[in-house]
This record gives C-alpha cells, structure tokens and sequence, in this order.
C-alpha cells in the first residue's frame, strides 16, 4: 500500500506517522509537511504531483488552536481553506483509494454548546444543506472541507470524514489546553493560569485513540462523518486539579477572563464510533503518561502543522 500523510511533523501527522510504520500493509509513505525534511508544501504537491496513491491522511492544518483561532481569523480560514480545496481538486484528478478527511468539532453549531444544555453532540447536528453558525472562522472551514467530501464522494470519491474533539498527549503543543497544562504542572507553577472561567467543558480523547479511530474506519471503509471523542465532559478546572495532584502539588488557580475560551460545552456522541472502536486511553492515564513521560519546554511547545 502506498499512503500520502500532509502535516506529517504535527501533532496528528506524526502519531499517524509512527501507527503507519508499524503495520505491515503500508510499505511505502510519503510524508509531507513544511516543517518536515525534505521541506514540501503540501500546497505544492497537489499542484504538481500526479502520483496514485492508495491511501491519503490529510492531516495539515493552519494553526487551529484558540489564540489562532480568535486573534488571526483570517490567516487560519484563508491558510486551511486553500489546503482543503487544494486536497480535493487535486484527489479528484488522482483518484486516490481512499482520503481520510479531517473536519473538527467545531463545525458543530454553537448554539448546541451551552453550559445548561450539556448536550452530546451526534453526527446529524451538522446540516450541510443549511448549517447553523459554526464555532469561528475554523468551524466554517470545516464545515465546507466537509462539503467538498459530499461532492468527491458523489463524483466517486471514498472519503471517510473525522470530527476530532479535544485530542491531546504528551507531546501536544503549549498552545493547546492539555500541552498548556502540562508545561504549567511540569514548571510547577503556581499560580496555576487557566483562560475563562475554567467551567468550559471538553471532550478529551487520547491522540492514540485519534489514530487508532482513524485507521479501523479506513479498514471497515467508514465515510462518516463520524465523531472521534468518549463522551466524557470534562471541565478545564477538573483537568489542572488532575494534573496537580497527580504531580502531588496544590497550586492556586488563577482564572484570565478576558483570554479566549471558546464554547462553553463541548461534548460528543460516540455511539457510531463505538460500533468499529471503543476509545481505550482514559483522561486519568492519558495524565500520568503525560507527566511520566517529562517532555522538555522545547518539545512541548512544538505546533502542530
């Protein structure tokens, strides 16, 4: 099998990487990123490479955490929405075997994801005939990469569509909740920063259990959309309550209100994701691999691509 990972030094890109060169039915990887050696942009490839591929891990992305998010709007959509466009155009001239689509949570509507409604999101909350507001400028993007699916998908595309929640581990960007988390216990910091209110609610699925999601939906041809997360709701307050003690410190809290802090509840369904995996990385042991582990500040505060 010959498989294309785009974003192949980010976060996804490089455990989907490291699970790809475990299994012996891939034996050949091209990996592509702007921050990887050889240096490729992604864009460029799907200009100018003709290459059949049979398998196709569109991982790259245009810094989608919250400070990116909300202070360089435009950057974020027009950087991910031209890769997007570029990936489809381009797989529908190669026809790829399969393309593994990566869209986001935040393409739910927001007004799902209120503190009273403790609502879990399920696939068929995102219409894409008549979508309600996404979350920011990303959630747009991704609603419309997935609309870009549904048209490859009906000029004969396969394209198995993934909306991430919260994915995290140990070597997750600074910029990113979880990686944010750990530097500050690591640091023992105290006080301890958290942006809001710290009751904003996540849903935080181990980057094993990204990978591992992703790879069982491309072998039971899976187009989705389909929801990769536990269903677990867990507040950031909790999160450095359970990285302070299992670093058995007792820092105070210090909450930034005016710093960005997204939705104030995001928490998804995996009914259909459990009919082909069960998430198997508990938020618990998905700590305690974290702060074992040590990561320097170097390699903490590495983005994803």
């Amino acid at each position: 099998m010959r498989a294309l990972v785009t974003g192949a030094a980010g976060f996804i890109g490089r455990h989907v990487m490291r699970a790809l060169t475990l299994q012996d039915v891939v034996d050949d990887i091209t990996a592509v990123d702007i921050a990887h050696k050889p240096f490729v942009d992604a864009l460029d490839l799907f200009r100018h490479e003709d290459r059949h591929y049979d398998l196709v891990l569109h991982c790259a992305a245009v810094s989608p955490h919250r400070a990116a998010i909300d202070g360089r709007a435009l950057a974020v959509g027009a950087g991910n929405l031209a890769l997007d466009a570029a990936m489809f155009e381009w797989a529908a001239r190669t026809r790829p075997g399969r393309v593994v689509y990566f869209s986001s949570s935040a393409a739910y509507p927001v007004h799902m994801q209120a503190s009273d409604l403790q609502f879990r999101l399920t696939e068929d909350d995102v219409d894409l005939v008549r979508p309600n507001e996404a979350d920011a400028i990303y959630g747009w993007v991704k609603l419309t990469g997935e609309r870009l699916a549904a048209a490859y998908r009906q000029q004969g595309g396969a394209v198995t569509v993934l909306r991430p929640f919260s994915g995290y581990g140990e070597d997750q960007s600074s910029k990113f909740p979880f990686g944010a988390f750990l530097y500050r216990t690591l640091a023992r910091e105290d006080p301890f920063e958290i942006w809001g209110d710290g009751e904003q609610v996540r849903d935080f699925v181990h980057v094993d259990d990204v990978v591992g999601a992703t790879l069982a939906a491309v072998e039971n041809e899976i187009d989705g959309p389909v929801n990769v997360c536990t269903g677990r709701p867990t507040p950031f307050n909790d999160l450095a309550r359970m990285f302070a003690a299992e670093a058995g410190y007792e820092p105070e809290i210090k909450h930034l209100t005016d710093a960005p802090r997204g939705v104030a509840y995001r928490v998804g369904d995996p009914t259909l994701l459990n009919t082909f995996y069960e998430p198997r990385v508990s938020l618990e042991e998905g700590v305690r691999r974290a702060l074992a582990t040590k990561p320097t500040p170097r390699e903490v505060g590495r983005c994803s691509g």
